[in-house]
């Protein structure tokens, strides 16, 4: 065989060539694709209206969760007929969840400005802000504290969009200065005594465009300014995904992908709006639920734009209540403990809850689903590095493992040491498989 030596020696360059051909694209691909976002995700947020929001809601929610479970599903039996699972499920639930709803029985807290609350006078949303903050600082310095907070304000649609600004600025404002009196939590800085909490994030509605998430990064970016909030507790936020013209543009794009990268390393979440969306693609009410097939083409275009970039996803909400009779209560929970496996199973780990009791069956089917999973994912990670190195298993699936139960670890289905006695694997060592998809080297 001939060859062309001269053809042969320009191939020792071709890689600077192609390094020039596809700086562009490689740059591109790193800043917009920078993988999972690290750090615990809560399963669930939880909106209650700015002018219902007082220092003991957070208190009374999980003492109200902890009383339906008590009278509607307080023996073994009970408890699995209403949440779908096995005896021997419930068994090892039960107990989780009690303390899950004595401990920690809100996970994201978010303050309504919007929907749940209405339109009101200046003067009226001025002082609810107000006083939602001051009551947010008192929950915060409270047992059972929710470790993420935040609010909703109204969109950034011309109508609204002076009053978002507004909403926001009496907010935190009104925060600052309590946090200033109480002198901040014990050793912190003057100027993070100005910076609302670790985890508090604004959630933005009725999103129908990039530029509106650019808008909102400016927004935060001044008001960072203004309240002397230094990187890197920079304000974050997320989008509601509500509107048609977010998922498919006239221009036949994916809007929703255009707004995850106009809003950068600020925009963590989208959480998708039942209601709003069906109704707005012409769902009649009666049918308007999270598992429609409209609802689950939308999500899957959220799915699909965020994969890679790090911002979470969130399902939305069941209005079918627990309230009423015994039957009307179990209904309701069976129908929400399907809502949220099924979200689960398709890797939406988070969702909203409208209604004290909602909590019960949001954290049994939760724990049940990891602690179903729990054997399987350990023998299997366990097993991982002997079956990745016959082929038998891609990096992909040792991130997946880890990531599953990572996620059980951080909402409280089971323990680390739990997962490190079935794996090997402590906390450091699960999050470095969770990263790379490789275990590490033994010393």
């Amino acid at each position: 065989m001939i060859y062309d030596q001269a053809a042969r020696s320009a191939l020792l360059y071709l890689a600077q060539d192609l390094d020039r051909l596809l700086a562009v694209a490689d740059a591109q691909l790193s800043s917009g694709y920078a993988g999972d976002r690290h750090g615990r995700q809560p399963v669930h947020t939880v909106y209650v209206p700015a002018h219902r929001f007082a220092a003991n809601t957070v208190r009374l929610w999980g003492a109200e969760a902890l009383a339906a479970q008590a009278e509607f599903a307080a023996e073994p039996a009970e408890f699995a007929e209403a949440f779908n699972l096995s005896t021997e499920l419930a068994e090892q639930v039960l107990p989780l969840v009690q303390a899950k709803l004595a401990d920690e029985p809100i996970e994201d807290l978010r303050i309504d400005f919007e929907d749940g609350y209405g339109t009101r006078s200046d003067d009226t949303e001025d002082a609810h802000a107000r006083a939602a903050a001051r009551a947010l600082a008192s929950v915060l310095g409270a047992d059972a504290a929710p470790p993420f907070t935040g609010i909703r304000c109204k969109s950034l649609e011309p109508k609204t969009r002076r009053r978002a600004i507004a909403t926001i600025d009496a907010f935190l404002g009104a925060l600052a200065e309590n946090r200033a009196e109480s002198g901040g939590s014990r050793g912190s800085s003057p100027s993070s005594q100005h910076s609302p909490p670790p985890g508090f994030v604004f959630t933005l509605p009725k999103v129908t465009s990039a530029a509106q998430v650019t808008a909102m990064t400016v927004l935060c970016e001044r008001i960072e300014s203004a309240y002397g909030i230094i990187h890197p507790r920079q304000l974050s936020f997320e989008l509601q995904v509500e509107m048609p013209q977010l998922i498919v543009g006239a221009d036949g794009a994916a809007t929703i992908a255009q707004c995850i990268h106009a809003g950068g390393d600020r925009l963590i979440g989208l959480h998708y709006g039942t209601y709003d969306y069906s109704a707005a693609v012409g769902i009649s009410a009666a049918h308007q639920r999270l598992d429609h097939p409209a609802a689950d083409y939308a999500k899957a275009v959220m799915q699909v734009a965020a994969a890679g970039t790090g911002v979470r996803l969130s399902d939305g909400s069941s209005n079918v209540l627990p309230v009423g009779s015994r039957n009307e209560i179990v209904a309701a929970w069976q129908l929400h403990s399907r809502l949220v496996r099924r979200s689960l199973e398709r890797g939406f780990y988070q969702g909203w809850d409208l209604h004290p009791a909602q909590l019960v069956s949001r954290y049994a089917a939760t724990y049940g689903f990891y602690r179903e999973g729990l054997s399987a994912a350990c023998d299997r990670l366990r097993a991982y590095a002997e079956r990745a190195a016959a082929g038998l298993e891609e990096p992909a699936t040792g991130r997946a493992l880890a990531a599953f139960l990572g996620r059980g670890i951080d909402c409280g289905a089971f323990t680390e040491a739990g997962v490190a006695a079935r794996t090997g694997l402590d906390r450091d060592k699960l999050r470095s498989v969770r990263r790379t998809g490789q275990l590490p080297d033994e010393p």
